[in-house]
């Protein structure tokens, strides 16, 4: 359901402004023009707020906005792979490296997932979240350092290196 934020029976709230909703409908707008494919949603809904409906783009191709950048705003991007080679390349084809989800049951995927995925966080069998007790951030462009956990607790720190000659 989408409303009020405020409502508990609400699923998704609206976005934070006017200008990232209207981004997003670009983008969106701009990738379905260039071939991607709308299976669901992702549009404006015509209500008070900056509100998009939840929505999937599949079949979207290089050089649109849904395949080189960040989409902030409730729409999946489903991407199709021959194999599971094909996957990893496809992932890593980003300037972007926040998070990565794999499902799957095989071990040998899931180890290949954590070391061949270019991501700061890679997730088994599970969708990506912020959890105070692991560190959180990304790589390239998604890149900033790590917030969370004790890791993120030192990116706030300036580690001092003190020491005492001998004293006579």
């Amino acid at each position: 359901k989408v409303g009020d934020p405020m409502d508990a029976a609400t699923d998704i709230g609206p976005l934070a402004t006017e200008s990232v909703r209207d981004d997003l409908i670009n983008q969106i707008e701009a990738s379905i023009a260039a071939g991607a494919k709308r299976t669901l949603g992702a549009e404006r809904l015509d209500r008070p707020g900056w509100f998009v409906s939840p929505g999937m783009l599949e079949d979207i191709p290089q050089g649109t906005p849904a395949f080189e950048d960040e989409l902030f705003g409730p729409v999946a991007l489903m991407f199709k792979a021959a194999s599971f080679d094909e996957a990893i390349s496809l992932a890593n084809a980003t300037r972007f490296g926040l998070s990565s989800a794999v499902f799957t049951a095989d071990k040998t995927e899931m180890e290949r997932s954590f070391n061949e995925i270019e991501a700061g966080m890679t997730m088994i069998n599970t969708t990506s979240s912020s959890d105070p007790r692991l560190p959180f951030g990304g790589v390239k462009a998604s890149g900033h350092g790590r917030e969370l956990s004790s890791a993120g607790l030192r990116e706030f720190m300036n580690i001092k290196t003190c020491a005492i000659g001998a004293t006579h």
